[in-house]
């Protein structure tokens, strides 16, 4: 049995059937729910701390509510309670809070001013994120600071070529915020590799200053690329590893839910284990995750329930744009138009090849089959490796008749087959 970081592989090995025409695969199994089920328990160690905290810079700043230099450390807080809960209001609060203090601040405008981009990256609005570093840049500012949420920013907002120059002036191959983002340009260009290499060595680094948020994030985000090049035990450790500092961390049992339910085909447990956090950090993706479960399941029923409780949550106005390319998927299904609008407005936000091969998708189903795959050929082709845009491209090029295109595709997106899950698999065997 693995216990708290003890990390045994498990050389269980079993027959799968998931395909339409019963195709067999191998696999090993490497979920031990005894791993893991005393997390599942725990769900409010950390949103107690954080409201702790909370409550004390709040009562700080009561009886001088103008006081600028409180008003950056309770900003703080109520990110962190985002984070935590999954609460957008938390979201906002930090951002009324960070606005007043930039405000008024005279001599910190600068690190008001990250903190504000930093939220309005959380809240998807990349070019407001954008334009406030720029503005900041050109002043008196920590320039090293700026320039690594600066490359954020310009990723975000599909801006590569300043993104690159950004990389550059923060080089230090030492230095772990350049690191992760170097992963992060790597992964961008189809080095999945070489962004494991450069996060491992972040690993490193965090380990070695024993800092835990760093070593979170880091775990984290390992635990995902390491799914995506199908090292699966590794990812699961990853997560166990993350819970092993952060008992409550919603971001790996949703990673551990994952492979229950892509790699394993457990979909009992990755409903389990999905229904815990459900208790306590209440976001609308976990709703569409439950619809796909149920699909995969055959059961249509509990699919409509969790695809109408992802839309009511998803259309919180305080979400603003958050949702977007979850959205846009949802309404390509079920109202074009809608769909259409959001995809438009998204390209405007960011104009990266995900929100382009999106948009391809709307112009499909509305039965625009020559523009969508002019978009494809223009804005995705060539540019990216992710999964979701190699799927959509490939209903493009089909659609048009392009079969060899299709053909060169399907492969890569079988290797992908953990990462885009057993429903969406079986539209690529049928390509």
């Amino acid at each position: 049995m693995i216990k708290k970081g003890q990390f045994v592989l498990l050389l269980l090995s079993s027959l799968l059937y998931f395909s339409c025409d019963l195709t067999k695969e191998k696999y090993s199994k490497f979920l031990n729910s005894e791993d893991y089920n005393a997390y599942l328990e725990i769900k409010n160690i950390s949103y107690e701390s954080a409201k702790k905290n909370n409550l004390f810079w709040l009562n700080r700043l009561a009886p001088d509510s103008s006081g600028v230099g409180d008003l950056g450390p309770l900003a703080g807080t109520y990110g962190a309670l985002f984070t935590i809960t999954g609460d957008v209001s938390n979201l906002k609060n930090a951002e009324a809070l960070y606005k007043k203090a930039y405000s008024i601040s005279a001599t910190n405008k600068d690190g008001y001013a990250r903190g504000l981009a930093q939220n309005y990256i959380s809240q998807h609005r990349f070019k407001e994120a954008q334009q406030l570093l720029e503005d900041t840049y050109a002043g008196p500012t920590n320039k090293r600071e700026t320039e690594l949420q600066l490359f954020d920013a310009y990723m975000e907002t599909g801006t590569y070529d300043k993104a690159f120059e950004a990389l550059e002036k923060i080089k230090n191959t030492s230095d772990y915020h350049y690191l992760i983002r170097l992963a992060k340009w790597s992964d961008y260009r189809g080095d999945l590799d070489a962004a494991i290499n450069y996060l491992e060595k972040a690993k490193t680094i965090a380990e070695s200053g024993g800092l835990k948020p760093l070593k979170i994030w880091t775990y984290t985000n390992l635990g995902d690329f390491y799914g995506h090049a199908g090292r699966i035990d590794e990812a699961y450790n990853m997560y166990l590893q993350t819970l092993a500092l952060e008992p409550d961390n919603a971001y790996a049992k949703k990673g551990i839910a994952w492979i229950a339910y892509s790699y394993e085909k457990d979909t009992k447990e990755a409903n389990r284990i999905l229904d815990t956090l459900l208790q306590s950090h209440k976001v609308p993706e976990y709703y569409l995750l439950k619809a796909e479960i149920a699909e995969f399941d055959g059961n249509y029923i509990v699919q409509k329930e969790n695809l109408q409780l992802f839309e009511a949550a998803a259309s919180n106005p305080d979400y603003g744009v958050m949702y977007n390319a979850y959205l846009i998927e949802y309404y390509a299904n079920s109202n074009l138009k809608k769909a259409l609008d959001i995809a438009q407005q998204e390209v405007l936000n960011r104009a990266t090849p995900e929100t382009y091969q999106l948009l391809a998708l709307v112009q499909l189903r509305n039965g625009f089959n020559k523009k969508a795959l002019s978009t494809i050929e223009n804005f995705v082709e060539g540019k990216t490796e992710e999964p979701m845009a190699l799927l959509h491209s490939a209903y493009v090029y089909k659609a048009n008749g392009l079969d060899a295109k299709v053909a060169e595709l399907k492969p890569k997106l079988e290797d992908a087959a953990f990462e885009i899950g057993p429903v969406l698999l079986k539209n690529v065997q049928q390509l």
